[in-house]
Protein backbone atom coordinates (compact mmCIF):
# COMPACT_ATOMS: atom_id res chain seq x y z
CA UNK A 1 0.00 0.00 0.00
CA UNK A 2 1.29 3.26 -1.19
CA UNK A 3 -0.25 6.55 0.68
CA UNK A 4 -1.64 9.11 -1.73
CA UNK A 5 -1.48 12.18 0.08
CA UNK A 6 0.71 16.34 0.40
CA UNK A 7 2.64 16.87 2.89
CA UNK A 8 5.39 14.69 3.30
CA UNK A 9 5.79 14.54 7.16
CA UNK A 10 5.63 11.77 9.26
CA UNK A 11 3.91 12.08 12.45
CA UNK A 12 4.91 10.64 15.24
CA UNK A 13 2.50 7.72 17.41
CA UNK A 14 -0.04 7.99 13.64
CA UNK A 15 -0.60 5.08 11.48
CA UNK A 16 -1.33 7.17 8.53
CA UNK A 17 -2.97 4.25 6.68
CA UNK A 18 -5.82 4.84 8.45
CA UNK A 19 -5.43 8.57 9.73
CA UNK A 20 -4.04 10.56 6.98
CA UNK A 21 -5.59 13.90 7.32
CA UNK A 22 -4.15 16.14 10.06
CA UNK A 23 -5.76 18.75 11.73
CA UNK A 24 -4.19 22.31 11.16
CA UNK A 25 -3.38 24.61 14.48
CA UNK A 26 -3.18 27.96 13.42
CA UNK A 27 -3.35 30.21 16.86
CA UNK A 28 -2.86 28.53 20.91
CA UNK A 29 -4.49 30.96 23.54
CA UNK A 30 -4.96 29.94 27.37
CA UNK A 31 -6.87 25.98 27.28
CA UNK A 32 -7.74 26.70 23.55
CA UNK A 33 -6.62 25.93 20.09
CA UNK A 34 -7.82 27.34 16.97
CA UNK A 35 -7.76 25.56 13.68
CA UNK A 36 -7.31 26.18 10.26
CA UNK A 37 -11.15 26.01 9.53
CA UNK A 38 -11.65 28.61 12.47
CA UNK A 39 -13.04 26.05 15.18
CA UNK A 40 -11.84 26.43 18.68
CA UNK A 41 -10.98 23.56 20.20
CA UNK A 42 -10.21 22.60 24.29
CA UNK A 43 -6.96 21.29 24.75
CA UNK A 44 -8.34 18.53 27.44
CA UNK A 45 -4.39 17.01 27.65
CA UNK A 46 -2.12 20.02 27.54
CA UNK A 47 -1.02 18.51 24.06
CA UNK A 48 0.57 15.81 24.89
CA UNK A 49 0.88 16.82 28.91
CA UNK A 50 3.16 19.93 28.55
CA UNK A 51 1.11 22.75 28.50
CA UNK A 52 0.58 24.05 32.58
CA UNK A 53 -0.48 27.90 32.81
CA UNK A 54 -2.43 28.01 29.37
CA UNK A 55 -0.92 28.21 25.81
CA UNK A 56 1.03 31.23 24.62
CA UNK A 57 0.79 32.59 28.18
CA UNK A 58 2.37 36.46 28.02
CA UNK A 59 4.89 36.38 30.43
CA UNK A 60 6.63 33.53 28.81
CA UNK A 61 6.26 34.53 25.62
CA UNK A 62 7.85 37.96 26.95
CA UNK A 63 10.48 35.59 28.20
CA UNK A 64 11.45 34.12 25.06
CA UNK A 65 11.40 36.93 22.74
CA UNK A 66 14.00 39.21 25.15
CA UNK A 67 16.14 36.33 25.52
CA UNK A 68 16.15 35.58 21.57
CA UNK A 69 17.23 38.96 20.66
CA UNK A 70 20.19 38.73 23.33
CA UNK A 71 21.95 35.19 23.09
CA UNK A 72 19.80 32.10 21.02
CA UNK A 73 22.54 29.26 21.23
CA UNK A 74 25.90 28.64 22.87
CA UNK A 75 27.91 25.34 23.63
CA UNK A 76 27.65 24.18 27.08
CA UNK A 77 30.33 22.79 27.00
CA UNK A 78 33.34 24.77 28.89
CA UNK A 79 30.31 28.07 28.98
CA UNK A 80 27.56 28.73 30.75
CA UNK A 81 24.59 31.71 30.76
CA UNK A 82 22.19 33.59 32.99
CA UNK A 83 18.73 32.01 32.10
CA UNK A 84 20.60 28.16 33.18
CA UNK A 85 22.00 29.62 35.91
CA UNK A 86 18.97 30.94 36.83
CA UNK A 87 16.96 27.81 36.02
CA UNK A 88 19.22 25.39 38.08
CA UNK A 89 19.02 27.83 41.44
CA UNK A 90 14.92 28.18 41.17
CA UNK A 91 14.92 23.95 40.64
CA UNK A 92 16.87 23.41 43.71
CA UNK A 93 14.41 25.79 46.11
CA UNK A 94 11.22 24.35 44.39
CA UNK A 95 12.20 20.38 43.86
CA UNK A 96 12.45 17.78 47.07
CA UNK A 97 15.49 18.65 49.63
CA UNK A 98 18.53 16.84 48.96
CA UNK A 99 19.18 16.89 45.03
CA UNK A 100 21.79 19.15 44.14
CA UNK A 101 22.69 19.43 40.78
CA UNK A 102 21.18 20.28 37.73
CA UNK A 103 22.36 18.68 34.44
CA UNK A 104 20.04 19.95 31.14
CA UNK A 105 18.83 17.85 28.10
CA UNK A 106 15.98 18.62 25.68
CA UNK A 107 13.55 15.99 26.08
CA UNK A 108 11.59 13.53 28.52
CA UNK A 109 13.26 10.51 26.90
CA UNK A 110 16.79 12.33 26.97
CA UNK A 111 15.89 12.82 30.57
CA UNK A 112 15.47 9.12 31.16
CA UNK A 113 18.81 8.38 29.57
CA UNK A 114 21.03 11.07 31.55
CA UNK A 115 19.45 9.25 34.93
CA UNK A 116 20.34 5.71 34.03
CA UNK A 117 23.79 6.83 32.78
CA UNK A 118 24.05 8.70 35.82
CA UNK A 119 23.46 5.25 38.07
CA UNK A 120 25.37 3.15 36.46
CA UNK A 121 27.99 5.92 36.29
CA UNK A 122 28.05 6.35 39.75
CA UNK A 123 28.49 2.43 40.68
CA UNK A 124 31.42 2.19 37.70
CA UNK A 125 33.40 5.17 39.17
CA UNK A 126 33.11 3.81 43.03
CA UNK A 127 34.42 0.23 42.38
CA UNK A 128 31.30 -1.64 42.53
CA UNK A 129 29.77 -3.98 39.35
CA UNK A 130 26.39 -3.13 39.58
CA UNK A 131 24.18 -2.53 36.41
CA UNK A 132 20.63 -4.22 37.02
CA UNK A 133 17.87 -1.73 36.73
CA UNK A 134 14.41 -2.86 37.98
CA UNK A 135 11.14 -1.46 36.44
CA UNK A 136 7.70 -1.21 37.47
CA UNK A 137 4.76 -3.53 35.59
CA UNK A 138 3.18 -1.38 32.84
CA UNK A 139 5.57 1.31 32.66
CA UNK A 140 6.66 4.04 30.14
CA UNK A 141 9.88 6.25 30.28
CA UNK A 142 9.89 7.09 26.77
CA UNK A 143 11.03 6.18 22.93
CA UNK A 144 15.30 6.20 22.80
CA UNK A 145 16.74 2.39 23.91
CA UNK A 146 17.52 3.08 27.14
CA UNK A 147 14.08 4.68 27.96
CA UNK A 148 12.19 1.53 25.80
CA UNK A 149 14.61 -0.94 27.59
CA UNK A 150 13.31 0.25 31.79
CA UNK A 151 9.52 0.66 29.67
CA UNK A 152 6.83 -2.26 29.76
CA UNK A 153 7.65 -5.03 26.82
CA UNK A 154 4.42 -3.79 24.64
CA UNK A 155 3.57 -2.76 21.37
CA UNK A 156 5.84 0.83 21.56
CA UNK A 157 8.87 -1.15 21.58
CA UNK A 158 8.43 -4.62 20.16
CA UNK A 159 9.62 -4.15 16.78
CA UNK A 160 13.05 -2.98 18.75
CA UNK A 161 13.43 -5.80 20.95
CA UNK A 162 17.12 -6.66 19.90
CA UNK A 163 18.27 -3.26 20.76
CA UNK A 164 16.89 -3.35 24.49
CA UNK A 165 19.08 -4.63 27.56
CA UNK A 166 17.13 -6.82 30.32
CA UNK A 167 15.45 -5.44 33.59
CA UNK A 168 14.07 -7.11 36.29
CA UNK A 169 10.10 -6.17 36.68
CA UNK A 170 7.67 -5.60 39.89
CA UNK A 171 4.39 -6.21 39.94
CA UNK A 172 2.25 -2.84 39.65
CA UNK A 173 0.56 -1.83 43.05
CA UNK A 174 -2.85 -2.27 42.61
CA UNK A 175 -5.22 -2.13 44.77
CA UNK A 176 -5.56 -4.64 47.21
CA UNK A 177 -1.91 -5.66 46.13
CA UNK A 178 0.57 -2.98 47.32
CA UNK A 179 2.17 -5.63 49.63
CA UNK A 180 2.97 -8.15 47.05
CA UNK A 181 4.50 -5.32 44.51
CA UNK A 182 6.55 -4.33 47.91
CA UNK A 183 7.52 -7.86 48.53
CA UNK A 184 8.85 -8.12 45.25
CA UNK A 185 11.18 -4.90 45.16
CA UNK A 186 12.20 -5.66 48.48
CA UNK A 187 13.43 -9.77 47.58
CA UNK A 188 14.90 -8.19 44.15
CA UNK A 189 16.69 -5.37 46.08
CA UNK A 190 18.36 -7.90 48.80
CA UNK A 191 18.98 -10.65 45.85
CA UNK A 192 20.24 -9.08 42.98
CA UNK A 193 21.80 -6.10 44.33
CA UNK A 194 20.85 -4.36 41.20
CA UNK A 195 21.57 -0.64 40.60
CA UNK A 196 18.67 1.53 40.20
CA UNK A 197 14.89 1.20 40.75
CA UNK A 198 13.08 3.75 38.30
CA UNK A 199 9.48 4.55 39.18
CA UNK A 200 6.90 6.85 37.84
CA UNK A 201 5.69 8.42 41.12
CA UNK A 202 1.95 8.24 41.71
CA UNK A 203 0.48 7.86 38.07
CA UNK A 204 1.97 5.35 35.69
CA UNK A 205 1.16 7.26 32.68
CA UNK A 206 1.12 5.83 28.73
CA UNK A 207 0.74 2.69 30.49
CA UNK A 208 -2.91 3.17 31.16
CA UNK A 209 -2.77 6.23 33.63
CA UNK A 210 -2.75 3.54 36.66
CA UNK A 211 -2.39 5.40 39.76
CA UNK A 212 -1.57 4.29 43.11
CA UNK A 213 -1.10 5.69 46.90
CA UNK A 214 1.58 7.96 48.26
CA UNK A 215 2.43 5.44 51.02
CA UNK A 216 3.51 2.84 48.20
CA UNK A 217 5.91 5.45 46.96
CA UNK A 218 7.56 6.00 50.82
CA UNK A 219 7.85 2.37 51.31
CA UNK A 220 9.29 1.90 47.94
CA UNK A 221 11.74 4.77 48.88
CA UNK A 222 12.75 2.59 51.78
CA UNK A 223 13.32 -0.22 50.27
CA UNK A 224 15.72 1.04 48.00
CA UNK A 225 17.74 2.64 51.23
CA UNK A 226 17.86 -0.85 52.95
CA UNK A 227 20.02 -2.36 49.70
CA UNK A 228 21.60 0.96 48.90
CA UNK A 229 19.57 0.91 45.88
CA UNK A 230 19.39 4.03 43.91
CA UNK A 231 15.77 5.85 43.30
CA UNK A 232 15.06 7.04 39.88
CA UNK A 233 12.02 9.19 39.86
CA UNK A 234 10.74 10.06 36.28
CA UNK A 235 8.10 12.95 37.14
CA UNK A 236 8.45 14.06 33.28
CA UNK A 237 4.71 13.52 33.06
CA UNK A 238 3.82 13.61 36.96
CA UNK A 239 5.70 16.90 37.86
CA UNK A 240 4.24 21.18 37.53
CA UNK A 241 1.64 20.12 39.76
CA UNK A 242 -0.58 17.46 37.48
CA UNK A 243 -0.95 15.53 40.84
CA UNK A 244 -1.58 17.97 43.23
CA UNK A 245 1.78 19.11 44.59
CA UNK A 246 4.24 20.60 42.13
CA UNK A 247 6.14 16.91 42.09
CA UNK A 248 4.79 13.50 43.03
CA UNK A 249 7.23 12.79 45.54
CA UNK A 250 6.34 15.39 47.92
CA UNK A 251 3.34 13.53 48.83
CA UNK A 252 5.28 10.70 49.57
CA UNK A 253 7.68 13.30 51.50
CA UNK A 254 10.09 10.85 49.40
CA UNK A 255 13.89 12.57 48.05
CA UNK A 256 14.88 10.59 45.08
CA UNK A 257 18.63 9.61 44.27
CA UNK A 258 17.83 11.11 40.76
CA UNK A 259 14.88 12.57 39.54
CA UNK A 260 13.75 13.68 35.98
CA UNK A 261 11.93 16.67 35.00
CA UNK A 262 10.45 17.94 31.38
CA UNK A 263 7.27 18.52 29.78
CA UNK A 264 5.80 21.90 31.53
CA UNK A 265 9.33 22.58 32.80
CA UNK A 266 8.95 25.70 30.29
CA UNK A 267 4.89 25.99 30.69
CA UNK A 268 4.89 23.75 27.29
CA UNK A 269 6.42 26.73 25.63
CA UNK A 270 9.73 24.87 24.19
CA UNK A 271 11.67 21.69 24.87
CA UNK A 272 13.54 21.27 27.71
CA UNK A 273 14.62 18.75 30.31
CA UNK A 274 16.06 18.70 33.68
CA UNK A 275 18.26 15.02 35.66
CA UNK A 276 18.86 16.60 39.17
CA UNK A 277 20.62 14.23 41.24
CA UNK A 278 22.08 14.03 45.08
CA UNK A 279 25.62 14.85 45.81
CA UNK A 280 27.29 11.69 46.22
CA UNK A 281 26.66 10.61 42.52
CA UNK A 282 27.90 13.73 41.16
CA UNK A 283 31.09 13.81 43.24
CA UNK A 284 31.52 10.26 41.99
CA UNK A 285 32.41 11.69 38.64
CA UNK A 286 34.59 14.78 40.09
CA UNK A 287 37.91 13.58 39.62
CA UNK A 288 41.05 14.99 38.22
CA UNK A 289 40.57 11.30 35.68
CA UNK A 290 39.21 12.45 32.74
CA UNK A 291 38.09 8.91 32.62
CA UNK A 292 35.65 9.50 35.19
CA UNK A 293 33.80 12.57 33.10
CA UNK A 294 30.38 12.33 32.63
CA UNK A 295 30.15 11.57 29.09
CA UNK A 296 26.56 12.89 28.15
CA UNK A 297 25.34 16.29 25.79
CA UNK A 298 23.26 17.44 23.06
CA UNK A 299 23.82 20.22 20.63
CA UNK A 300 21.03 22.40 22.06
CA UNK A 301 21.91 21.46 26.08
CA UNK A 302 20.27 24.89 27.93
CA UNK A 303 19.55 25.95 24.90
CA UNK A 304 19.15 30.02 26.52
CA UNK A 305 15.72 30.74 24.64
CA UNK A 306 14.44 27.66 26.15
CA UNK A 307 15.95 28.14 29.42
CA UNK A 308 14.53 31.71 29.20
CA UNK A 309 11.09 30.35 28.78
CA UNK A 310 11.97 27.66 32.06
CA UNK A 311 12.72 30.67 34.20
CA UNK A 312 9.77 32.82 33.50
CA UNK A 313 7.29 29.61 34.81
CA UNK A 314 9.70 28.57 37.15
CA UNK A 315 8.79 32.09 38.40
CA UNK A 316 4.90 31.58 38.27
CA UNK A 317 5.08 28.79 40.62
CA UNK A 318 6.14 30.79 43.15
CA UNK A 319 3.11 32.58 43.63
CA UNK A 320 0.53 31.64 45.56
CA UNK A 321 -2.54 31.59 43.20
CA UNK A 322 -0.93 29.53 40.51
CA UNK A 323 -0.95 26.48 43.37
CA UNK A 324 -4.44 27.73 44.77
CA UNK A 325 -5.49 27.55 40.50
CA UNK A 326 -4.04 23.89 40.73
CA UNK A 327 -6.39 22.97 43.82
CA UNK A 328 -8.91 24.52 42.30
CA UNK A 329 -8.47 22.24 38.89
CA UNK A 330 -8.65 19.30 41.05
CA UNK A 331 -11.94 20.27 43.01
CA UNK A 332 -13.41 21.16 39.69
CA UNK A 333 -12.35 17.31 38.31
CA UNK A 334 -13.63 15.42 41.01
CA UNK A 335 -16.86 17.19 40.76
CA UNK A 336 -16.89 16.28 37.05
CA UNK A 337 -15.89 13.17 37.30
CA UNK A 338 -18.13 12.01 40.38
CA UNK A 339 -21.27 10.94 38.51
CA UNK A 340 -19.16 8.41 36.34
CA UNK A 341 -18.08 6.46 39.44
CA UNK A 342 -21.64 4.60 39.41
CA UNK A 343 -22.57 4.64 35.64
CA UNK A 344 -22.01 0.96 34.57
CA UNK A 345 -20.46 1.88 31.53
CA UNK A 346 -17.58 2.57 33.08
CA UNK A 347 -14.77 1.13 35.00
CA UNK A 348 -11.92 2.19 37.28
CA UNK A 349 -13.21 5.98 37.45
CA UNK A 350 -10.01 7.25 39.13
CA UNK A 351 -8.16 10.76 40.60
CA UNK A 352 -5.04 12.22 41.35
CA UNK A 353 -4.69 15.80 41.74
CA UNK A 354 -5.51 17.71 38.29
CA UNK A 355 -5.48 14.05 36.32
CA UNK A 356 -8.85 11.79 35.49
CA UNK A 357 -9.18 8.43 33.83
CA UNK A 358 -11.96 6.33 33.37
CA UNK A 359 -12.27 3.06 31.34
CA UNK A 360 -14.76 2.07 29.00
CA UNK A 361 -15.99 -1.47 29.41
CA UNK A 362 -15.20 -3.12 26.08
CA UNK A 363 -14.84 -6.94 25.53
CA UNK A 364 -10.60 -5.26 24.12
CA UNK A 365 -9.58 -3.17 26.28
CA UNK A 366 -5.94 -2.02 25.97
CA UNK A 367 -4.21 0.62 24.18
CA UNK A 368 -5.02 -1.28 20.68
CA UNK A 369 -8.49 -1.38 21.91
CA UNK A 370 -10.71 -0.85 18.72
CA UNK A 371 -12.86 1.83 20.53
CA UNK A 372 -9.97 4.19 20.47
CA UNK A 373 -10.00 5.52 17.16
CA UNK A 374 -13.60 5.73 17.31
CA UNK A 375 -13.50 7.93 20.38
CA UNK A 376 -11.05 10.12 19.18
CA UNK A 377 -12.85 11.11 15.77
CA UNK A 378 -15.91 11.32 18.05
CA UNK A 379 -13.62 14.15 20.13
CA UNK A 380 -12.44 15.88 17.49
CA UNK A 381 -15.97 16.10 15.74
CA UNK A 382 -16.99 17.63 19.28
CA UNK A 383 -14.26 20.17 19.02
CA UNK A 384 -12.11 19.07 21.92
CA UNK A 385 -8.50 17.42 22.08
CA UNK A 386 -8.37 13.92 23.93
CA UNK A 387 -6.72 11.13 22.78
CA UNK A 388 -7.89 8.35 24.48
CA UNK A 389 -5.33 5.06 25.49
CA UNK A 390 -7.15 2.56 23.91
CA UNK A 391 -9.94 2.34 25.77
CA UNK A 392 -8.77 4.86 28.59
CA UNK A 393 -10.11 7.83 28.29
CA UNK A 394 -7.96 10.95 30.97
CA UNK A 395 -8.14 14.10 30.81
CA UNK A 396 -5.47 16.36 31.97
CA UNK A 397 -6.09 19.89 31.16
CA UNK A 398 -4.28 23.30 31.46
CA UNK A 399 -4.71 24.76 35.03
CA UNK A 400 -6.71 27.88 33.01
CA UNK A 401 -9.19 25.75 31.57
CA UNK A 402 -12.57 26.92 32.89
CA UNK A 403 -15.57 25.30 34.93
CA UNK A 404 -17.53 25.51 31.87
CA UNK A 405 -14.94 23.74 29.39
CA UNK A 406 -14.77 20.95 31.71
CA UNK A 407 -18.60 20.67 32.16
CA UNK A 408 -18.17 20.34 28.40
CA UNK A 409 -15.57 17.91 27.99
CA UNK A 410 -17.48 15.52 30.66
CA UNK A 411 -20.48 16.01 28.60
CA UNK A 412 -18.89 14.49 25.71
CA UNK A 413 -17.21 11.83 27.35
CA UNK A 414 -20.80 10.32 28.41
CA UNK A 415 -22.08 11.23 24.93
CA UNK A 416 -19.23 9.62 23.68
CA UNK A 417 -20.48 6.18 25.85
CA UNK A 418 -23.67 6.57 24.24
CA UNK A 419 -22.68 7.07 20.71
CA UNK A 420 -19.14 4.81 20.33
CA UNK A 421 -19.88 2.28 23.38
CA UNK A 422 -23.54 1.09 21.92
CA UNK A 423 -22.10 0.76 18.69
CA UNK A 424 -19.23 -1.70 19.33
CA UNK A 425 -21.16 -4.06 21.42
CA UNK A 426 -23.91 -4.09 19.54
Amino acid sequence: MRPKRKSPIWHPFTQHALHDVMTEIVRGDGAYLYARDGSRIIDAISSWWVVTHGHCHPRIVSAIQEQAGRLNQIIFAGYTHDPAEEVAAQLLKLTPDGLDHVFFSDSGSTSVEVALKMALGYWHNIGKHRSRIVVMEHSYHGDTIGAMSVGARSVFNAAYGPLLFDVTTIPFPAKGHEQAALDALDSICRKERPAAFIVEPLILGAGGMLMYPAWVLREMKQICERSDVLLIADEVMTGWGRTGTLFACEQANVTPDIACYSKGLTGGALPLAVTLCRAEIFHAHYSQDRTRTFFHSSSYTANPVACAAASANLDLWRHKNTRDQVALIAKLQEQELEPFRSDSRFANVRRTGTITALDLKTTDPGYLAGIGPKLGVFFKDRTLLLRPLGNTIYVMPPYCVTAADLAEIYSAISDAADAVYRSCIS
